[in-house]
């Protein structure tokens, strides 16, 4: 962005504005050419500044996912590793409730090591597995969470939860039930 002229940083500024209150609204199935109509733009603009609905996601969802990592790697330096993980995949839930839209970016396939390049590796998916596999492997070493278990399995059952509760009239109550009979297991005993 650094090349850019101040008039396409305001537009690409206030498309992302635009899209963050659209994606608040509507989830992950926002229109494109909705955003471009409030944003004042045309729909070729705010493809061009994101190529793919998913790019448009990523951008929205970036600040928080960032603040998301950087609390894995708080949590990284808690005694109990276990209950560290739990904590952190219990935040990314709750996120991902609130922020109708984040489990869909969250759940693309995973990348095939040919496409990571592509993809970028500040993608939401590939921040939050590295920062979560941090905790996890912490949690492995401890002997804390059953070592067969991966981060991307991690996130399919965050992502899943996510999805399969998000239009209950309480979504959170029914999130939290789910989530707590799974974390029971993926306990180091299976329990």
């Amino acid at each position: 962005m650094t090349g850019r002229r101040s008039d396409a940083r305001r537009n690409h500024a206030h498309i992302l504005a635009v899209a963050e209150a659209e994606v608040a609204a509507q989830g992950a199935q926002a229109s494109l050419e909705r955003i471009a109509r409030v944003a004042g733009v045309g729909s070729a603009t705010v493809r061009r500044h994101f190529p793919t609905r998913k790019a448009l996601l990523e951008a929205v969802f970036r600040q928080r996912v960032h603040a998301l990592c950087e609390r894995a790697h708080t949590l990284c330096g808690e005694h109990d590793s276990r209950a560290a993980l739990v904590a952190w995949l219990r935040e990314l839930l709750a996120y991902s409730l609130a922020a109708r839209g984040l489990a869909d970016v969250l759940s693309y396939e995973p990348l095939r090591d040919e496409d990571q390049d592509e993809a970028g590796e500040d993608s939401c998916a590939a921040a939050l597995g590295a920062a979560g596999a941090l905790l996890l492997r912490k949690a492995v070493e401890d002997r804390a969470v059953r070592a067969d278990i991966t981060i991307d399995d991690l996130l399919v059952l965050i992502v899943g939860i996510a999805l399969a509760t998000e239009n209950y009239t309480d979504p959170a109550v029914h999130a939290d039930r789910a989530f707590r009979l799974a974390v029971a297991g993926f306990g180091a005993d299976g329990a």
